[in-house]
């Protein structure tokens, strides 16, 4: 028997939490009703619309902006970047935020809270976000972001932002359009972004030694906009982009560049040349 494997698998307490599961529940049980709704090609758009820029706010926004700090930019936009993960129902800013700071400081160690080399796929892709004992946001780590009231109170109301933008949605076009505006998406958005931390570390090439297990998986990619490159990230977290050679797709990244020409956010930090050369880019 493997001890390590052994007392991280006694950590794994199945405390659940109502509310989360509730809401996971939600998420996949919805979009089934859009079998049962007309179909037409303004849904396809209205999904890839919605799909966009809730995965490009969970990415730049919760996770390159609010735990890493790869660019800078004004309040306001820190509030929208903020608003719109937040309706990804992945919890507020500074929980998430903190969490991801804390899985680094960690990371496939006993103390990781969602390491599919501990754990186990199911348990890392979204088991432990239910449990009782994650609902509590690291606010010791997040210092930087806690003193905004604005993100505080998205921090705890974050279950309820989804609704305004599902009023919104149905009195533009009924039902049809909260399916596809909202529930559809948002099972698609949710099961790419966990996939970074269950797939990523367990199934593709990786380019660096870290001391974790991440690798770098060109459809995690793909889906999550450049979270797929998570072997180069792990190597250096602090960039804004993921995709360190040309062909290494970063959505994300393009996205955050034109923000940049356009005067939304700037600084953005890049990977030092030493460390490209180690990884042979």
């Amino acid at each position: 028997m493997n001890p390590i494997a052994d007392t991280a698998i006694s950590q794994v307490h199945f405390k659940y939490s109502f509310l989360v599961v509730s809401l996971v529940l939600i998420i996949h049980a919805l979009p089934f009703f859009a079998f049962f709704t007309p179909f037409n090609q303004a849904d396809v758009w209205l999904f890839f619309v919605s799909y966009t820029i809730r995965v490009f706010s969970l990415t730049a926004g919760y996770h390159r902006y609010f735990s890493h700090k790869a660019f800078e930019t004004n309040r306001v936009f820190q509030f929208i970047l903020a608003f719109f993960a937040a309706c990804s129902l992945q919890g507020g800013p500074l929980w998430w935020a903190s969490h991801h700071r804390h899985h680094h400081h960690t990371s496939d160690e006993v103390s990781d809270a969602h390491s599919p080399v501990r754990f186990g796929f199911f348990y890392s892709h979204f088991l432990w976000f239910m449990q009782k004992k994650h609902l509590k946001a690291h606010y010791h780590l997040v210092k930087d972001f806690s003193r905004f009231p604005e993100l505080r109170a998205l921090e705890r109301y974050w279950y309820l932002l989804p609704l305004p933008v599902i009023a919104l949605l149905y009195l533009i076009g009924g039902w049809n359009y909260v399916i596809w505006g909202f529930f559809v998406p948002t099972l698609f958005v949710n099961n790419a972004t966990y996939a970074v931390n269950s797939f990523v570390h367990l199934y593709g090439s990786r380019r660096y030694n870290t001391s974790d297990n991440s690798r770098n998986n060109v459809w995690v990619a793909l889906l999550t906009f450049g979270e797929g490159w998570h072997n180069n990230h792990h190597r250096y977290a602090g960039s804004a982009n993921q995709g360190f050679c040309w062909y290494q797709i970063d959505i994300t990244y393009y996205f955050l560049c034109l923000l940049s020409y356009l005067k939304i956010v700037k600084n953005l930090k890049k990977v030092p040349e030493k460390i490209l050369k180690e990884g042979g880019y």
